[in-house]
C-alpha cells in the first residue's frame, strides 16, 4: 500500500505550498529534482483525497532543459518505432559483473500494432531487424522516437546505461549524447530497468533525459523501475491517443495516467485472461489501488524536458 509514504511525501512537498498553486491557478509542475528524490515519481503523491497527477500535469527538467524550452512540436509528427517483442531471444548483458539476461516483451509487439494502426506516417522495425544501424542514420527525420524494448539505468557507472536494439545493440549514454537529433521533438522509451544493482543517487535515471537533449531531441519518456508489459501497452496506446488530439505531451501522459487511475473492472479481468494478474487483486487494498489503479502501472512514466 502506497498511500502511507505517498500522503507523507505530500505533507512535506507540496502541502506547505498548495494554497499559493491553488491561488495562482497553476495547472503544471517543472520538477527538479536532486539525490534519491530522483527515484520517486512526484505523481504518485497523495493528499488523502486524490494524486497529485489528478490536479497536475509534470515533467522534470535538467540542467540542459533550461534554454530551447518553448519550442511548439509538429503538428502531424512522423513516427520512427523499434520494438524488441520475441521472448524467445535473450540478450546477455554483463552488469558489473553480472550476467543479466534480457527477454523480448511480447507487448511490445501489440504496442508497436496499435502505434502501426493509428500513426498513419511511421517507419517500424521489430527484432533482430531493429538494430542500431537501421535507425541511426534516419533517427532525425522524425519527430517522435519510440523504442518498445529495455533501457537500462545502472546507478554505479551512469554512463554505461544504454538502450536495448532487438539484435543485442546497446549504444550507451556518451554514445546518445553524440546522436544528432535536433528534429527530435520526443523519445519515448517504454520499457526501463533501473536500480540494477542497488539504489545511488538517480544520476542515471535524469542523466538519460539529460544525453537526448543534448543530442538535441526536445524531451525523453522513460519509467523509474521495471515495469509490466501488459500495462505499460495499456498506458502508451492511451498516451498517443490523447497526443493525437494535439495535447501537449506532459498533458497527453497526465491524461494516460488518469485513464488507468479510472480504469474498470472490465480493464483489471482482461488483464487477468490474458495470464498476468495485476497487482493488488489479491491483496487487501482499498478499491482505489486494484489492478492498473495500482501507482505501479500508471506512476513510474515521467517525462524530463519540454513537457510542450
Amino acid at each position: 500500500n502506497p498511500l502511507p509514504a505517498s500522503q507523507q511525501l505530500y505533507d512535506w512537498l507540496i502541502r506547505p505550498i498548495e494554497d499559493d498553486l491553488a491561488q495562482a491557478g497553476v495547472t503544471s509542475l517543472i520538477y527538479a529534482p536532486d539525490g534519491q528524490l530522483r527515484y520517486i515519481p512526484l505523481a504518485a503523491l497523495h493528499d488523502g483525497e486524490s494524486w497529485l497527477i489528478e490536479r497536475y500535469h509534470l515533467n522534470n527538467i535538467t540542467a540542459e532543459s533550461l534554454t530551447e524550452f518553448d519550442d511548439v512540436p509538429t503538428a502531424d509528427p512522423r513516427v520512427l518505432a523499434g520494438a524488441f517483442t520475441d521472448a524467445s531471444i535473450t540478450h546477455p548483458v554483463e552488469i558489473d559483473g553480472q550476467i543479466l539476461p534480457f527477454a523480448g516483451l511480447p507487448f511490445a509487439g501489440t504496442e508497436l500494432d496499435n502505434l502501426e494502426a493509428t500513426r498513419p506516417d511511421i517507419t517500424s522495425f521489430r527484432d533482430r531487424d531493429f538494430t542500431l544501424d537501421a535507425v541511426k542514420g534516419i533517427m532525425n527525420e522524425y519527430e517522435i522516437l519510440h523504442f518498445a524494448t529495455h533501457a537500462a539505468f545502472v546507478n554505479s557507472n551512469p554512463e554505461d546505461s544504454f538502450i536495448l536494439f532487438g539484435n543485442g545493440d546497446r549504444p550507451n549514454l556518451l554514445a546518445i549524447g553524440n546522436w544528432n537529433l535536433s528534429n527530435v521533438d520526443i523519445d519515448v522509451l517504454s520499457a526501463c530497468e533501473t536500480g540494477l544493482d542497488g539504489f545511488g543517487n538517480g544520476a542515471e535515471i535524469l542523466g538519460m533525459g539529460y544525453q537526448f537533449q543534448l543530442s538535441g531531441a526536445g524531451a525523453v519518456m522513460a519509467s523509474l523501475w521495471s515495469v509490466s508489459d501488459r500495462g505499460t501497452q495499456d498506458l502508451m496506446t492511451r498516451f498517443y491517443e490523447h497526443l493525437g488530439q494535439n495535447q501537449p505531451k506532459a498533458k497527453a501522459l497526465q491524461q494516460a495516467q488518469i485513464d488507468l487511475i479510472n480504469s474498470s473492472d472490465e480493464d483489471i479481468a482482461s488483464a487477468i485472461r490474458g495470464g498476468l494478474a495485476p497487482a493488488g487483486t489479491t491483496q487487501n487494498l482499498p478499491e482505489s489501488l486494484k489492478g492498473f489503479r495500482h501507482p505501479h502501472y500508471w506512476a513510474p512514466f515521467i517525462l524530463i524536458g519540454n513537457g510542450l
